[in-house]
């Protein structure tokens, strides 16, 4: 019985000695507009909860990418993501699927079901259609795969949003005319009070970007995250003076666009060698 009793009381010392280290550990105006070498699971740890008004990265997925041998652990940088982000927060999640033996692995999916089962919303699921294909033997028994899902997560009840206005009105300079079936079944007309269609309208859910296929863009990475994404997403989901996160920086695209923006930027990368390249860019 004493025996039982010590161990729990050994537990319970542990506990409360790990949980004074982790909380003395924990500052994120250290890290901010820093790029920080490590494990992005560990490194993460070391931010305090709520601290992160928007994360945009774009994660190795399945068998696709090779980031210099480096392999990361999904469920624990989800949970990670969760504790650091803001009430109202977003986590903009890049990613794709492999096709293995014919199939599509459906990881995307997946993920996107573990961020919801430990307390994000799915906020919206948008598509980055790439414009650009590597043909392969798969073109012979289905359609070219164009592009990549992005999982827009938010913590609780979203607190920013600056829709992109750059879809093109075809009535543009015209007044608005017409009416709008109610829930009712009865119909209300809708006006303008005068006011011409504006020259462009908020933009969808699909965005058409490039992907970045030069290599001076490529920057000695193997899939540099194109500079437009990041930064209509940041544009969109964040403000001038907010923190910006990107846990897997990659070539640092993201980091690049939050400072261009006017934002905090911070950058966790495990690799040295894309440290160095994202230095240069930043420069």
């Amino acid at each position: 019985m004493l025996h039982g009793i010590f161990k729990i009381n050994r537990r319970i010392r542990l506990a409360v000695f790990y949980c004074i280290e982790y909380n003395n550990n924990m500052n994120t105006e250290d890290f901010k507009n820093k790029i920080i070498q490590g494990d992005c699971l560990e490194k993460l740890k070391e931010l305090e909860d709520n601290s992160i008004d928007l994360t945009v990265t774009s994660p190795p997925y399945d068998n696709l990418r090779t980031y210099n041998g480096y392999t990361f652990n999904f469920e624990g940088i989800a949970q990670e993501l969760y504790r650091v982000t803001k009430q109202g927060g977003v986590v903009v999640w890049v990613v794709g699927d492999a096709t293995i033996k014919g199939s599509e692995t459906g990881t995307s999916f997946k993920q996107a079901l573990y961020f919801k089962e430990i307390g994000f919303n799915l906020h919206d699921t948008m598509i980055w259609s790439k414009q650009t294909f590597t043909a392969t033997g798969a073109l012979k028994t289905r359609y070219a795969q164009t592009f990549e899902y992005m999982f827009v997560f938010v913590k609780g009840k979203i607190k920013t949003f600056n829709p992109i206005k750059d879809k093109p009105n075809k009535s543009y300079g015209k007044k608005i005319h017409g009416s709008v079936t109610q829930k009712d079944g009865s119909m209300k007309p809708v006006t303008t009070n005068g006011n011409l269609i504006p020259e462009f309208g908020q933009r969808f859910n699909v965005w058409n970007v490039n992907t970045e296929v030069s290599n001076s863009l490529r920057c000695g990475h193997p899939a540099p995250f194109p500079e437009k994404l990041a930064e209509d997403h940041i544009l969109s989901w964040s403000n001038e003076g907010d923190t910006i996160l990107d846990p897997m920086a990659g070539s640092g695209t993201t980091l690049k666009m939050a400072k261009k923006n006017n934002r905090n930027y911070i950058g966790i990368e495990i690799s040295p060698e894309y440290i160095d390249i994202i230095n240069k860019r930043l420069q």
